[in-house]
């Protein structure tokens, strides 16, 4: 009986399998079939497609939808926040780093189920030795950071997040998003979710501003009156897409509590009711470090006093990247100076000019040129994984930050005291590249700096 009852049950679990991967087969054949097709003959240095003008400033988004994006995954935007305006709150679906362009002002993160730690006494706000007094009651919130040029920002999906700029110029914030990372479990187009303003109904028609919305306005006005146990007006407002669009322009300039402010990090309650309402992230996610400014010079990676610099960011510097899986570079190559030739081991790239201009080269896995072209400042291009790349600065010099899809990035040197051609005995590079020994030996030894180096002195060797 028991024989029987053993192999009744595994009769049921085959049919259960096989019933599944029945149903997972079109799905695992159809994604297949996609990536297959992600074969990328042509790669383009891409400016903004997609433009949205508000009161406080501009939105400006790469397409996701082009091939090279697609194929990487990936999407990008950049806000130009203008003096004394706000981005309003929201959050993303999948991961996001952003970088500091230009300007600085304020960073609220918000992370979910971390408690309020900052807490201002009277509505006394201390900024550049000039004080606001108020009347209002006491108000806390989680900790909000200062953000300034060469900032680069990590952002966990779903995380809120909003920026207000008290600088006297534009705040220039350009952000990479990996939409096939693994917190992004719907497709791969950017889902921006407004807790706040929003592009109205009639200016979203005939555009593509059709997820730009404010998520509130799909509830009912009673439930949330009673889920918030406010009066009915108040949620109007909380519903309302105002014209001025996702940035605001602010009716009186704002001031916040920071550290870097000199103001002390509060609490009302001693420290055993601290512990009591510890909820266990403080440790791990609400104190985690999220900004690393990469315009550092005594941090950078690689430094050559004739060619330039370059400053890498991962989850060694930044621990909080090994939750998301991300990382990034920031270069500046002088004047006639090479970036050697390699291709990237662990993930696709994201490379966005910030200031000067390169000539840029990327051969694809079938031998044949895929990007050759003079790239600017504002200009974007993808260089996907396993793809050699090559770059050579202009007279201005070149200035870049590179997002990158893994969290430790490893690339392979094609050129350099660590290429591969140095690791290969000489009698394998004579039979394969048909060459004397003496050729070979040149092969090995040419080039002996690492990562760039200055394009007039191999001239002059050549």
């Amino acid at each position: 009986m028991a024989t029987k009852v053993v192999l009744w049950i595994l009769l049921c679990l085959f049919a259960i399998v096989s019933l599944v991967s029945a149903y997972q087969a079109p799905e695992r054949r159809q994604f297949r079939e996609e990536a297959q097709q992600c074969k990328l003959d042509r790669i383009r240095a891409r400016p903004p497609s997609r433009r949205i003008e508000s009161e406080g400033g501009i939105t400006e988004a790469w397409d996701e939808a082009n091939e090279e994006f697609q194929c990487a995954g990936v999407a990008a935007f950049r806000n130009i926040i203008r003096p004394n305006s706000l981005s309003l709150p929201k959050f993303h679906n999948s991961p996001m780093l952003a970088y500091i362009e230009q300007g600085e002002g304020f960073l609220g993160l918000n992370f979910p189920g971390c408690v309020e730690t900052y807490e201002a006494r009277s509505a006394q706000v201390s900024r550049s030795s000039r004080r606001i007094h108020g009347d209002k009651e006491e108000d806390k919130h989680q900790k909000i950071r200062r953000v300034r040029r060469g900032d680069m920002i990590v952002v966990p999906a779903g995380t809120v997040h909003w920026c207000y700029n008290d600088g006297g110029q534009d705040l220039v914030i350009v952000a990479f998003m990996d939409l096939n990372n693994d917190d992004n479990q719907l497709d791969l187009r950017v889902r921006s979710s407004y807790l706040a303003g929003g592009v109205p109904r009639e200016a979203r028609r005939g555009s593509k501003s059709d997820d730009i919305v404010n998520i509130f306005s799909g509830f009912n006005q009673e439930l949330l009156a009673e889920a918030y146990n406010i009066p009915l007006h108040l949620v109007k407002k909380m519903q309302e897409e105002r014209g001025s669009g996702l940035i605001v322009k602010c009716d009186e300039e704002m001031a916040f509590m920071t550290a870097e402010e000199e103001e002390e990090e509060l609490s009302a309650s001693p420290f055993w009711r601290r512990q009591e309402e510890s909820n266990g992230l403080e440790e791990s996610i609400c104190t985690a470090r999220v900004v690393h400014n990469m315009n550092t010079q005594r941090e950078a990676d690689v430094y050559s006093r004739e060619a330039g610099r370059v400053n890498i960011l991962n989850q060694l510097k930044l621990p909080v990247l090994r939750f998301v899986g991300m990382s990034a570079e920031k270069g500046h190559l002088f004047p006639n100076a090479e970036y050697n030739l390699h291709w990237s081991m662990t993930d696709h790239r994201l490379v966005y000019v910030i200031d000067g201009e390169a000539e840029i080269e990327i051969a694809d896995d079938y031998g044949n040129q895929a990007f050759k072209e003079r790239v600017s400042r504002g200009n974007m291009f993808v260089i996907p994984q396993f793809y050699p790349s090559f770059a050579r600065a202009g007279q201005d010099g070149f200035e870049w930050i590179t997002f990158k899809t893994s969290n430790q990035p490893m690339k392979s040197p094609v050129a350099g005291y660590t290429s591969f051609f140095r690791a290969l005995p000489l009698q394998l590079l004579e039979q394969a590249f048909q060459i004397t020994t003496a050729e070979a030996q040149q092969l090995k030894q040419t080039r002996r700096q690492h990562t760039f180096h200055t394009f007039l002195s191999s001239l002059n060797h050549n």
